[in-house]
């Protein structure tokens, strides 16, 4: 397939960190590009995909998500993190899961750059053998329709985003500032992101048992289709080729090290 928005593309694996270092990261990831020191470095219709995990296991919540749905103190008493992203959408408990950020300068609309980098997931989602089609649903504007929208981003689907056998597996949001984009999503290798519920403020009544009922029914993870956690490492390459693939170039691997001159401007 032709590359219609980028002819260089940069894949960065920063492997596993705290929700807080992840975060700060991506926000400054997201500065180099809007002051233009990464396309200064890199050109000027270059992206960047960035793969990462999380150490401890964390809560992130939307930019404008309200904090109170989630039990701040349980989780801290768990060592889990809890921050919030620079992106919109709902909360997510990352444990065991790929987590990807994507960075680019581009006129495209918000909808084509996610349609875009789905695209991708779904090349690598095919060498693991697992055909994920997109979802047809569009989210509801108001975020007030039932407890589990209003906390849980994997209870709810958008356009474009991943879903296998009618079950969500990628979870995504985006963050646009002038032309330059964010985008978060989250692939469970396992199924422990369901546990969110026990995370949440509602621990019990009609509402927690919705948002169980709704993260059994409408999510899935590797685990569950594979009948195996496939390896984080194995995942950052098969994404890494698909990139290549969809674009019809080479990806091309940066470290830490290339980019902390950049980084140490911010």
């Amino acid at each position: 397939m032709e590359n219609i928005f980028f002819s260089k593309i940069y894949c960065l694996d920063s492997g596993f960190h705290t929700g807080e270092e992840n975060m700060a990261f991506d926000r400054q990831l997201m500065a180099a590009f809007l002051d233009g020191r990464f396309q200064r470095r890199y050109g000027s219709d270059s992206c960047l995909w960035r793969f990462y995990s999380w150490h401890p296991h964390a809560v992130t919540i939307g930019y404008n998500q309200e904090i109170s749905g989630i039990d701040t103190l349980k989780c801290r008493s768990a060592g889990i993190d809890v921050v919030r992203r620079p992106t919109g959408g709902r909360a997510v408990f990352h444990a065991e899961e790929f987590t990807y950020s994507f960075f680019a300068e581009s006129p495209a609309q918000n909808a084509e750059l996610y349609r875009m980098v789905h695209e991708v997931i779904q090349l690598a989602l095919e060498s693991l053998g697992i055909h994920a089609d997109f979802c047809r649903s569009t989210l509801p504007r108001s975020q007030g329709d039932g407890a589990s929208r209003a906390v849980s981003c994997f209870t709810a689907s958008a356009r474009y985003e991943l879903q296998v056998e009618g079950r969500k597996l990628v979870g995504s949001a985006q963050r646009r500032s002038r032309n330059v984009l964010l985008q978060h999503g989250s692939l469970p290798l396992s199924a422990r992101h369901k546990e969110l519920c026990a995370l949440m403020s509602l621990a019990e009544g009609s509402a927690f048992e919705e948002i169980c009922d709704e993260m059994e029914r409408k999510t899935t993870s590797l685990e569950e289709i594979l009948g195996y956690v496939p390896d984080y490492a194995n995942i950052s390459s098969l994404m890494r080729s698909a990139a290549g693939k969809l674009h019809g170039v080479e990806t091309v691997k940066l470290s830490l090290c290339d980019l902390q001159d950049i980084l140490s401007a911010t």
